[in-house]
């Protein structure tokens, strides 16, 4: 009988073949999860040129490093949405932060500009502008947050169990309550209200640090 923790015979394999340098491989793992990859990355940074950039570095990343890849620690496809989902949370820090920036001297120059026309102390327009850019970088962060959640509850809904997923989008989707669900699924009610509790507390893990499905540091992506 098969451990429980052993891991699956495809993704075994598939890493064993992209470690041989087998291009074909590649090919096979992009038709099988480009899409998840690239959703997942648009998820994050709501533009579908940086999630097309998002989902080459992804693969170029399983092909350069096929050995970041350690099968006994979860399935391939937690893996690259762990790998996708910290580049694409870098990739919107790094470009929000590039516009916060180009955005200062600008703000400093005009503080400057005050402070020289009417004497006052340079100290006041640097407390100013230090607590405006204090103000910007807390937004950044509950931006990149949001994404960031939003990202891993889609990642969950689509991971998780046909059976929940299929009762979460009749309760919260199509507004239908448990015993309306129960009747849709042909389930009995114990069996919808199982079904809705269990889906929530998987949608609930989205708010926890790291793509679940997927160990935090998998992946060394950064």
């Amino acid at each position: 009988m098969q451990k429980r923790d052993t891991p699956p015979r495809w993704d075994r394999r598939m890493q064993q073949r992209l470690a041989r340098g087998e291009a074909a491989a590649l090919g096979e793992l992009y038709d099988r999860f480009a899409s998840l990859v690239h959703g997942l990355a648009h998820r994050v940074l709501g533009d579908e040129q940086a999630a097309d950039r998002i989902t080459r570095e992804v693969f170029a990343h399983v092909w350069q490093h096929p050995d970041a890849y350690d099968p006994k620690q979860g399935p391939m496809r937690s893996w690259l949405a762990t790998l996708t989902h910290r580049l694409a949370v870098q990739r919107l820090r790094q470009t929000e932060t590039a516009a916060l920036t180009h955005d200062d001297p600008t703000d400093r120059d005009e503080h400057a500009q005050t402070d020289t026309y009417t004497n006052a102390p340079a100290t006041s327009s640097a407390s100013t502008g230090a607590t405006g850019s204090t103000g910007s970088m807390e937004e950044l962060e509950r931006r990149v947050r949001r994404a960031s959640v939003a990202a891993r509850a889609d990642y969950i809904v689509t991971s998780m169990p046909a059976p929940l997923r299929a009762a979460l989008e009749l309760a919260y989707f199509q507004r239908r309550d448990y015993r309306q669900t129960a009747a849709d699924l042909g389930v009995t009610e114990a069996e919808a209200r199982r079904r809705l509790r269990l889906g929530l507390q998987l949608l609930s893990t989205a708010h926890d640090t790291g793509t679940p499905g997927a160990p935090p540091e998998y992946g060394g992506a950064v």
